[in-house]
């Protein structure tokens, strides 16, 4: 068995080896352990014991905040080793120890509503070995701050993606947003100049500067464990999200010529026939990215607040906005690509280049539409691109760039 083991199975009752008793000081307890299972006899030189590892939070603590830091200090000794997990040892805090090892402190927050035990391992004098145990649990928060991120885990996305990230409560104060964006990284094989944008009190997005080099491998740390996001918000967990960019497509669409140019690394691919939105119901101008593929869906008016207007199952659905806007197969209407408008706002194509550019389309390919006298709203979807660099930054709760970190 090695000492480790022995160490475990000496904390098997939940108590430490030891003599030790509780202190009560500044109105924190903290559990003091000495000794070597010999009652502190012999310890140290002057005849006491070999040393003390003092405990904070207490044995026994509940409701701790998940802000205040574990620490383990050592009087008459040094602090060698320190855990602080769950009892399945899932959720492991990190810590430090001091230069001179008299002591031991998280150096992040804890989980909240979790029961954390801290092991403690010191050498006292004469090489006397010290060891303590405690447990507590962080408190339950009135309200829990969950999270999602998009893109999906391993992901090849378009060069124009971004990286959003969806909380499950609003974080209405500029102090929250900063404390959130704080606690984001976002690392990259190769680092470019970014930031991050609050859409929403329960949205912020991150995008570069330029358009991601293709090739860019990306790692998101979201660090929201244990962060007091604002009154009686805490969040409840880590997240990460790893993805990968790939090919530049950049697809630019003209209403004036009626002719999609669709490039790959600035090579035209191919030049397609299309007809967009008719006066009235004209298509956006501006900056947008493919944001989900459908194969097959039914428009339908109804969603766009005109029901009966039209009901049309589509083949080949590529989208560029929340309110409906898609590059999808029109056979009805191929009299009219390539010379009038003629759509309810979509971007009507052929059925053959309708199907080889949904299956040449990443989500986060960057589509351009010019020619139109409707402008795409900011917000209409994902658009980071709608906003100039210096107005993204203005979005930010910190307002500054972020250069990504370099990822290992």
């Amino acid at each position: 068995m090695s000492s480790d083991e022995e160490f475990q199975g000496a904390q098997g009752s939940g108590r430490a080896r030891g003599s030790g008793d509780r202190l009560r000081g500044g109105g924190r307890r903290r559990l003091l352990v000495g000794g070597d299972g010999d009652g502190g006899k012999d310890g140290g030189k002057d005849g006491g014991p070999a040393g003390t590892l003092a405990i904070s939070p207490a044995q026994g603590a509940r409701q701790v905040s998940p802000d205040q830091p574990v620490t383990v200090k050592a009087d008459k000794a040094k602090v060698t080793a320190v855990t602080v997990a769950d009892a399945k040892g899932r959720y492991k805090a990190e810590g430090a120890l001091a230069p001179d090892g008299k002591s031991w402190r998280t150096t992040r927050p804890l989980r909240p509503a979790t029961s954390y035990t801290v092991t403690a391992r010191g050498t006292g004098d004469g090489g006397k070995q010290i060891n303590a145990t405690a447990a507590f649990t962080t408190l339950t928060p009135r309200k829990k701050l969950e999270s999602g991120m998009s893109p999906l885990e391993g992901e090849t996305v378009g060069v124009g993606m971004p990286v959003q990230l969806l909380l499950t409560q609003p974080v209405p104060t500029k102090a929250g947003k900063q404390a959130v964006e704080r606690a984001l990284e976002v690392r990259m094989s190769k680092p470019v100049e970014g930031a991050w944008y609050w859409i929403s009190d329960k949205e912020v997005d991150f995008r570069p500067r330029e358009y991601w080099p293709s090739g860019e491998k990306v790692k998101v740390v979201a660090r929201l464990a244990g962060l007091k996001a604002g009154d009686g918000l805490w969040g409840m967990k880590d997240r990460t999200l790893t993805f990968t960019v790939g090919p530049r497509h950049i697809t630019t669409i003209n209403a004036e010529t009626h002719r999609a140019k669709v490039t790959n690394g600035g090579s035209t691919e191919r030049t397609m026939k299309v007809s967009l939105g008719k006066p009235g119901d004209d298509s956006y101008t501006g900056v947008m990215i493919a944001q989900e593929k459908a194969a097959s869906m039914v428009m339908d008016s109804a969603t766009t607040g005109d029901p009966g207007a039209y009901r049309i199952p589509t083949k080949w659905n590529v989208r560029m906005t929340y309110s409906g806007t898609f590059v999808h197969s029109a056979p009805w209407s191929t009299g009219s690509q390539g010379n009038s408008n003629v759509s309810h706002g979509c971007v009507n194509a052929a059925p053959d280049d309708a199907k080889w550019f949904f299956d040449f389309t990443n989500r986060g390919d960057i589509i351009e539409v010019t020619g139109t006298t409707r402008k795409l709203q900011f917000g209409n979807g994902p658009t980071p691109w709608a906003k100039s660099w210096t107005e993204w930054l203005k979005g930010s709760a910190l307002g500054a760039p972020v250069t990504g970190t370099a990822l290992n």
